[in-house]
């Protein structure tokens, strides 16, 4: 052949292959043998080629088998050409109007081929790029967003400072965690880190680039470089990447929007970056042939070796994310095997050639990144639209490659055949095992070893002549004052197995002798008395069996069971022997000297037409794995990583997975300076211009640090003056002088403290004077500050008591005092003495000279108290915790009182920040707060019942209905979740969630109106992100003020009626 005819050829190829393509994207078939049988029927017309695929779809509906690959014929594309999920606006072949239709698709090939024409761009850059316009306009939106919404930064700066060596996050700037968990796999290899960061532009192209690709991957690679050495140097705990986005958007033109799709985002990525690299590499070598780094490090090659029509093919494909089907596979190397061997391969190894057609895959070389694409994602044609494959699939940490290689072809292909066989025979041992496992003939069957049992106890049981029916007729009715006599028991002596006693007896005689017995014969109640009566047969039994009859039944059934035991555990036996030989198939040395190790896995939670990606990413270092979830990056263990990536729980699974050659180990090697020898960190890291850059956006942080403290500080003392400004208002008009300047901060915390005798501060002086007047009668003589000391152990008596008690839940005594609250945790000595004091120093104790002398010596006592006998610092904090119990009371009582009227929308802040405050106040000691375990059961209740309120008010379409339900979703579910997932070990809450997610996930397969759908797809990331990281929130809010027995009445009556509604289901 000449080498003109082999550049045509190669051309009709890439032609009839383009064909190809646009064709699957039309029609959504995947099946590469039908569509080249339409092409050829339409020869080479688009349009009569998919109305031969519509009339044949509306004749035979489409079976579901593996897609493949089509690499028969010569192929220069970079890639393989594969058949991927059809994209979602698939044109409705379903019509009436074929001809309307046929001129509807003719006219859009056209358009869409002078548009490539016209644009060099493709349809799959014109879909990447309604994706990030559609992100960019999003992060454009969320500026205007109120802070209720849950992607909004935290205020305070501090809250977005990065912890000491722990990885930066990526913010979610719109849909866009399909870019985060991309970029953090890919930045977290070390040596694809160092390429991006010491990348320079050719010195040639930096004024102003030649063609699009510069002028778009050029601009792109600088930003990546500032966002990867911000992810090195940062002092944030998540980087903003929009800049980047950017970039990727302007590249293309486009209104429409829908999320990414990690695999299409991996490919487009690599390929901007192998042609950033390629420019770099065409000025470096020039003259020599351009070695590109990109290339090296994530592109392979592998042999196709086939027949096609009976005539055997070899061709050499270079291939960089690998496609493998899931549906119908239970692990990676199923999945791998069969995307190595398609079609019928036997034709392949015999000498004679047949009209058969089929391929087998051999990897020639394999990068040092391997990655996989998981194809989870398939088009239903009746309904229009894809669907998740939410089916699991394990795959290992460790991936040996040996058997895929082709310097192993014959070696793998002996061990396939025997693999083979060997299945062959476990499916003929797992069918027989399978008939003792299950035997009858009729719908229910049981295992055969029990069925013989099951005879045997029959057959064992003692004989009875009395039909069942008999016994129930004959028996007194339920009301009855005698019970009906069961038959008589043995006297003593073995009565006849072949005749029994009960039946020999008859006449006047034996009947009274049953009414005798029958009068002994204690009634049974079935609601007291909780087993069946011992005397009454427990198991049906026969009516008349011999001894010799029985022996030998016993002895067949003994040795049947024996023999049928003695099978089963032999077939059992043997197919764990076949699994294992199968198991350790390739095992030896030799088939394991390509071994890859797991570095990321991304995965998807959620539909096809909706989701939330994250990835999990090993640390070699730490030798942990760590999960990115966006700004949120913590640790995690294989364990997560298997529940969440596997599949088959919940909505999540894997979508890439990326493994690295651990025979090199430069890839996840750290750098060390070449003089000194250290291992480079930080800052370090990064060359001149980038070092310079991150410099700058620190100290830009470190300012708003600043300007942040110092506003708080301005906030704090205008409040402190507010305080004293109100105490000094306040205070009483007296003739006696005021306490020096340094008794300021001695005033009573404010439920102590009050200005008139009423509420809180009546009954407070009321139990004071109450000591004071036990102690006079007592001590009648004594001074006023003997009678000080007394009053005062009285009413610690008193308290003590209180605290002491044991008391239900609807009456807690912590609210009635807060020494009652301090006895409960344990507060110092000095602590509670000093509350003690401000109680009898209180101004308005009372008008009689007793309690005015006291009242004075306990303010002298105050006064005499030295800074370092009392920590005043602790002293504020115990008080301060008790105003917090105080507060998180009040949020209780009214939530709960709101949910009992069920007003969940209403109740649940209330619930919310019961939790939340509670919480913190139990990690300081277990009486600190109230039950953590029944706030949590109603504030999930109420969650789970605000969503079906949001839920419902979505299903009714009515527009405004339908905002108010997303609006409740945003602003209260969607906030409130990573509260629920924060502690992952409570089950309860994880369960709620996914309930949650999946009553919305639901409605993705049901139709509804184009408005409501992108509602719906625009609301779904929102809800499935799994982001643990608690953002901006709702203030919490403003609660009335209780005096503290109005406190105690309320909190008593409301868990009283708690108490009332409570079922046993709920465990308290």
């Amino acid at each position: 052949m000449t080498v003109e005819q082999n550049v045509l050829q190669q051309h009709s190829q890439k032609h009839q292959q383009t064909l190809l393509n646009q064709l699957r994207e039309v029609t959504g078939t995947t099946d590469v043998q039908l569509l080249q049988q339409a092409l050829q029927a339409s020869n080479g017309d688009l349009a009569e080629a998919v109305a031969f695929l519509t009339e044949k779809n509306a004749k035979v509906p489409q079976q579901d088998e593996a897609t493949y690959y089509q690499t028969a014929q010569i192929n220069n594309d970079r890639y393989i050409s594969v058949g991927s999920q059809a994209d979602t606006n698939v044109i409705d072949l379903t019509g009436d109007d074929k001809d309307d239709l046929q001129r509807a698709i003719a006219l859009s090939l056209e358009e869409s081929n002078r548009a490539f024409r016209e644009t060099g761009i493709t349809d799959e850059e014109q879909a990447i790029s309604r994706v990030l316009e559609a992100s960019i306009a999003e992060n454009k939106a969320s500026l205007k967003r109120t802070h209720t919404e849950v992607w909004s930064d935290s205020p305070n700066p501090h809250d977005r400072k990065r912890q000491e060596n722990c990885p930066v996050g990526l913010k979610n700037v719109g849909n866009t965690c399909w870019f985060s968990a991309v970029i953090q796999s890919l930045f977290n290899l070390l040596e694809f880190q160092r390429l991006v960061l010491h990348y320079s532009p050719p010195a040639r192209v930096q004024d102003l680039p030649r063609n699009q690709k510069e002028h778009r991957n050029l601009p792109f690679m600088q930003e990546l470089r500032c966002l990867f050495s911000l992810l090195v140097g940062s002092k944030r705990k998540y980087v903003d990447p929009s800049r980047a986005v950017e970039i990727l958007k302007d590249a293309f033109k486009s209104s429409e929007s829908q999320q990414q799709d990690v695999s299409e985002f991996t490919h487009k990525l690599l390929d901007w970056l192998e042609d950033a690299f390629q420019i770099k590499a065409e000025e470096d070598r020039e003259g020599e042939k351009p070695k590109n780094p990109m290339v090296d490090l994530f592109y392979g090659r592998f042999l196709a070796v086939g027949v096609l029509e009976g005539k055997k093919f070899e061709n050499t494909e270079m291939f960089g994310q690998y496609p493998l089907q899931v549906n119908g596979f239970k692990d990676l190397h199923e999945c791998l095997e069969a995307a190595m061997i398609e079609g019928e391969i036997e034709s392949l190894h015999s000498a004679e050639n047949s009209a058969k057609s089929g391929q087998e895959h051999w990897f020639t070389e394999l990068p040092p990144v391997l990655t996989f694409e998981l194809s989870r994602f398939e088009f239903n044609q009746t309904l229009g639209r894809p669907e998740k494959i939410h089916n699991k699939l394990e795959f290992p940490s460790m991936l040996y490659m040996d058997r895929y290689m082709d310097k192993n072809r014959d070696i793998t292909r002996i061990k396939r055949e025997e693999i083979r066989r060997l299945k062959e025979h476990l499916t003929v041992l797992q069918q027989r095992l399978e008939r003792y496992l299950s035997y009858g003939s009729g719908p229910k069957r049981f295992p055969l070893a029990d069925v013989l049992q099951y005879a045997m106890e029959f057959a064992s049981s003692k004989p009875v002549c009395t039909s069942p029916v008999e016994d129930i007729e004959t028996t007194a009715p339920p009301g009855a004052t005698t019970a009906q006599l069961p038959p008589p028991a043995s006297t003593g002596e073995q009565p006849d197995a072949s005749v029994p006693p009960e039946c020999s007896g008859s006449g006047p005689q034996a009947q009274q002798q049953q009414q005798q017995q029958q009068q002994r014969v204690s009634i049974h109640k079935p609601f007291t008395q909780s087993r069946v009566p011992p005397d009454l047969p427990m198991h049906p039994a026969p009516r008349h069996i011999s001894e010799e009859e029985l022996r030998v039944l016993e002895g067949c059934l003994h040795r049947w069971r024996s023999e049928v035991e003695n099978d089963t555990r032999d077939l059992q036996a043997s197919i764990s022997r076949i699994h294992r030989t199968i198991e350790l198939m390739y095992s030896d040395k030799s088939m394991m000297q390509a071994p890859y190790r797991l570095h990321a896995v991304l995965v998807h939670e959620g539909q096809a037409n909706a989701g939330h990606y994250w990835a999990y990413i090993f640390d070699p270092h730490q030798q942990r794995w760590m999960k990115y979830n966006d700004i949120s990056v913590t640790k995690s263990s294989w364990e997560e990583l298997v529940r969440d990536s596997f599949g088959g729980y919940r909505n999540a699974s894997a979508y890439c997975l990326m493994y690295i050659d651990d025979k090199k180990p430069f890839l996840i090697e750290e750098e060390f300076d070449k003089e000194t020898g250290q291992m480079l960190s930080g800052l370090d890291k990064l060359p001149p211009d980038l070092k310079e850059y991150v410099e700058a956006d620190n100290k830009l942080f470190e300012r708003e640090m600043e300007e942040w403290d110092a506003l708080q500080a301005r906030k704090l003392q205008q409040e402190k003056l507010a305080l004293a400004a109100a105490s000094v208002a306040a205070q009483p008009m007296s003739t006696e002088p005021c306490p020096p300047d340094n008794t300021a901060p001695q005033h009573d915390p404010e439920y102590m403290e009050q200005q008139s005798p009423t509420g809180d501060s009546k009954h407070l002086q009321e139990d004071t004077e109450r000591a004071i007047s036990k102690a006079a009668a007592e001590h009648d003589e004594k001074s006023p500050e003997a009678l000080l000391n007394t009053a005062m152990k009285v009413e610690y008596t008193r308290l003590l008591r209180f605290a002491q008690e044991d008391t239900p839940p609807e009456r807690d005594y912590r609210l009635l005092h807060v020494i009652v609250y301090f006895i409960h945790n344990q507060a110092p000595k000095k602590i509670v003495e000093r509350t003690l004091l401000m109680q009898f120093a209180d101004r308005n104790l009372g008008f009689d000279e007793r309690c005015k002398s006291i009242m004075k010596v306990a303010r002298a006592k105050l006064e005499l108290i030295k800074p370092d006998e009392v920590n005043m610092e602790e002293y504020e904090m115990w008080h301060q915790d008790y105003r917090k119990f105080r507060d998180t009371t009040v949020f209780l009582l009214i939530g709960l009182e709101l949910f009992l009227k069920k007003s969940y929308v209403d109740s649940l802040m209330y619930l919310i920040y019961a939790y939340q405050y509670n919480k913190e106040l139990l990690a300081k000691g277990p009486y600190r707060g109230h039950d953590e375990e029944m706030i949590a059961h109603y504030r999930r209740e109420c969650l789970l019942k605000v969503n079906e309120h949001a839920a419902a008010l979505f299903e009714t379409g009515e527009e405004t209905k339908v905002n108010t339900g997303l609006s409740i979703m945003n602003e209260l579910v969607v906030a409130c979740i990573p509260l629920l997932l924060v502690d992952e070990m409570e089950e309860k809450d994880m369960v709620a969630v996914e309930d949650m997610r999946n009553r919305w996930c639901s409605y993705l397969g049901q139709e509804m109106e184009p408005n409501l759908q992108e509602k719906l797809t625009d609301f779904l990331p929102k809800l499935l992100d799994c982001s643990t990281e608690i953002k901006s929130f709702h203030d919490h809010p403003k609660l009335p003020s209780y005096s503290t027995l109005e406190l105690c009445e309320r909190y008593g009556r409301v868990m009283t009626s708690l108490t009332l509604s409570r079922t046993p289901a709920d465990g308290r």
